[in-house]
């Protein structure tokens, strides 16, 4: 087929042989199906800021810094040039995330090359090696569903003790391949602990992840991941081989009732002397 202009560069540079056939068109890229030598990858082009559904919302974004203090400058200032390297860093954060979490050993693509805003990567396939299906895609049986919820639920975890956190994970960017599901789309990825929405993303992740295999098995639908992995993250106790039970107990403090009514007869005692006061001085 005629390569798309943005892989001509990996053409020429041979990082690519040859292109197969598009594979789908998303949100925030177009995915190709790629020949390199003898192997078939997957070659990732993203869309332009202005062609994406998906905005670079600041939640994502923030603490996301630039060493160049040039180029901070401009996008702060929101000038083209800022908005280039803006976008720059946006595609570049899912091949850094990609990268540490393929380290750590989370189920991810392998990522390959990052080329002239092309990420060259690992094609997932399924036990005939196609490639894989989404998750929202298959159906299951209900232990199949507390299978794979726990293991994607351990995926998560392991992320999490990287310090990233997916951001927008759900059954629509979760591949079913030959040994199971397989995290992708990465680029809105967080860093757990610069971000001030870290732990509601992370819910919002765990929550969809309950959410979706709960259609298989509804006996998901009342556990507690969220609040049981952050407040382990939260105390330093979490682990890629910590043991989860679904289940949280707020630790809350009790609260004083004597000290409140003691504050409250307080406030009342204030409010007269003034009051008295008042009608003092208007005699």
């Amino acid at each position: 087929m005629k390569a798309h202009k943005r892989l001509e560069p990996l053409l020429e540079d041979g990082l690519i042989d040859d292109v197969v056939r598009q594979l789908m068109s998303g949100k925030e890229a177009m995915v190709f199906v790629v020949r390199c030598g003898d192997d078939i990858r997957c070659a990732k082009v993203y869309k332009e800021a202005n062609k994406r559904s998906f905005r670079q919302a600041v939640d994502y974004t923030e603490n996301r810094k630039t060493k160049n203090s040039r180029q901070a400058r401009a996008m702060a200032k929101g000038s083209k040039f800022g908005r280039e390297k803006q976008e720059e860093a946006w595609q570049s954060a899912e091949v850094d995330a990609l990268y540490r979490l393929a380290a750590a050993g989370v189920r991810v693509p392998t990522p390959y090359n990052f080329h002239e805003g092309v990420l060259l990567m690992e094609l997932v396939c399924d036990a005939d090696g196609n490639a894989a299906p989404r998750l929202n895609d298959v159906s299951f049986t209900a232990e199949e569903a507390r299978q794979h919820h726990h293991t994607l639920i351990m995926e998560v975890v392991r992320m999490l003790c990287a310090g990233i956190i997916h951001g927008d994970l759900s059954e629509y960017n979760i591949l079913v391949s030959a040994d199971g599901p397989v995290i992708i789309d990465l680029p809105q990825a967080v860093d757990a602990a610069g971000n001030n929405h870290a732990q509601a993303m992370l819910t919002r992740d765990v929550n969809n992840l309950t959410t979706y295999f709960g259609q298989f098995e509804p006996a998901l639908l009342s556990t507690q991941y969220a609040q049981e992995i952050w407040s382990l993250y939260e105390h330093g106790e979490l682990n890629a081989d910590v043991q989860l039970t679904g289940r949280f107990e707020s630790t809350l403090p009790p609260v004083d009732l004597e000290g409140v009514i003691r504050e409250i007869d307080d406030a009342r005692e204030a409010e007269a002397a003034r009051l008295l006061r008042l009608q003092e001085l208007n005699e």
